[in-house]
């Protein structure tokens, strides 16, 4: 599984840094030139189910999603970034209440990046941990498939 990256980049109007997210192609491309989406789409897109796009929209790990003139929820591409960065926070197992302050964090603007930093470098020490914890495991796998095969000889 590939990692987000962030990168700092540059903006043409307001030249300060904008907080910009690159990963793997998408598993479901998106049409060119479409930067509105309906629920079901963004099911297929994400794997998520509505249920959860909805869980994610009440308990604030969303910001608010556009509606249309008859109330259906209309994701953009922006919207589905933020599932990319959720997805990823999901597999590091950052608890959901963590995943809500960053989200609450970054809706509080740039004020808030050595706060975002803290949070997202304690995350990255539990998966170093776990990592570290698995790679253990991984040996001792390894040592009894050796011990196995030799014995079936």
């Amino acid at each position: 599984m590939t990692v987000l990256q962030t990168t700092p980049v540059t903006t043409e109007r307001t030249q300060s840094p904008a907080d910009v997210c690159s990963g793997p192609p998408r598993r479901h491309p998106r049409p060119d030139g479409q930067d509105r989406y309906t629920i079901s789409e963004v099911v297929a897109f994400t794997g998520l189910t509505a249920h959860t796009l909805r869980w994610y929209e009440r308990i604030g790990l969303m910001a608010h999603v556009d509606r249309s003139h008859t109330g259906q929820r209309r994701y953009s591409n922006r919207d589905l970034d933020w599932l990319d960065l959720v997805g990823k926070l999901r597999l590091t197992g950052m608890p959901v209440a963590d995943m809500v302050r960053y989200a609450e964090l970054v809706r509080e603007g740039e004020s808030t990046y050595e706060q975002r930093r803290e949070l997202l470098e304690e995350t990255r020490h539990d998966v170093q941990a776990r990592i570290a914890e698995l790679n253990d495991t991984l040996a001792v796998l390894d040592r009894k498939i050796t011990f196995y095969s030799r014995g079936t000889r």
